[in-house]
């Protein structure tokens, strides 16, 4: 399916955000190229039952985030772009900053320079003027801040729905194909459709 997308998952809460995409991906038969962050095993283990491996056998190819000599810190590799779900706010202050300590960082570095999109899935909540301020740098760079924010025009009637969703919107920037939830077709047109989610009161 033409080139790959890189993946990167970050120690945010919300690693299902990266490990449901990988596994959507997997089934488009998009090829996927993964950095796994240090932290991001650890809240694997925290709020999902994968394992580092089950997350690492999703992805076509897997790289160390120590290796800043990988194919993907390098602009000569070509990709159709980057997304990191979930990104914490340690990742996107070092992407607004250009300071490339790790793969994760440098790969991004690279899709910006390149004029690539680079999807960041921030997970952060409240948030204060040090952080709108990353954002907007990052943004200034080409850069698309895409927080995980639910929506329930489409009536979710799981968490999955929603996930896919958010997962949905991302993938839209990079122009992968999906129909991973039901879209916005104008309120004259809505289709009829099972009762929406309950909220408890």
């Amino acid at each position: 399916m033409g080139l790959p997308l890189v993946v990167a998952i970050t120690g945010a809460t919300g690693v299902i955000y990266g490990v449901e995409m990988l596994r959507v991906l997997k089934d488009l038969g998009q090829e996927t190229h993964l950095i796994l962050s240090e932290a991001a095993g650890m809240n694997l283990a925290i709020e999902t039952d994968y394992s580092i491996d089950d997350v690492k056998a999703l992805a076509s190819v897997v790289y160390n985030n120590k290796d800043v000599g990988a194919a993907v810190a390098s602009g000569s590799f070509r990709t159709c772009g980057m997304i990191v779900a979930p990104c914490t706010i340690k990742t996107l202050s070092a992407i607004a900053n250009s300071f490339t300590y790790n793969l994760v960082v440098r790969a991004a570095d690279v899709t910006l320079k390149e004029r690539r999109p680079l999807v960041l899935m921030v997970r952060e909540t409240p948030l204060h003027k040090g952080h709108l301020e990353l954002m907007v740098r990052v943004a200034d760079c080409g850069g698309v801040i895409l927080p995980p924010m639910p929506a329930f025009y489409h009536k979710p009637e799981s968490i999955m729905d929603l996930i896919h969703q958010s997962i949905g919107k991302a993938l839209d920037q990079v122009k992968v194909e999906h129909d991973l939830f039901q879209r916005w077709s104008g309120h004259e047109r809505k289709e009829a459709r099972k009762e929406p989610l309950r909220v408890a009161t």
